[in-house]
């Protein structure tokens, strides 16, 4: 196993020592291997949410294309014109 060798500011360090004496990591390495497995992690969600998102414009953009979908104004105002006559029918 490699090591690496870090230096961090006395407030952090007192926070990582405090994790330890509370018992949540047996030592500084295991509390910084958690971070970067968390960290690890996070990249892969974000690359996952990335490729689901180019796939739904790619889905979405062949839909218009071979005619479906709606406009956008037309989706808008029709939404509109739901707000309006539910304030209106609530005023009655």
């Amino acid at each position: 196993m490699a090591s690496i060798k870090i230096s961090l500011p006395d407030p952090m360090h007192d926070y990582v020592q405090a994790r330890i004496d509370r018992g949540q990591y047996a030592s500084a390495s295991e509390y910084v291997r958690d971070l970067i497995s968390r960290d690890q992690g996070g990249v892969e969600d974000e690359k996952r949410w990335l490729r689901d998102l180019d796939m739904s414009v790619s889905n979405t953009l062949t839909e218009m294309k071979a005619g479906g979908g709606v406009d956008l104004d037309t989706a808008c105002n029709a939404a509109m014109a739901d707000i309006d006559a539910l304030a209106n029918s609530s005023r009655a």
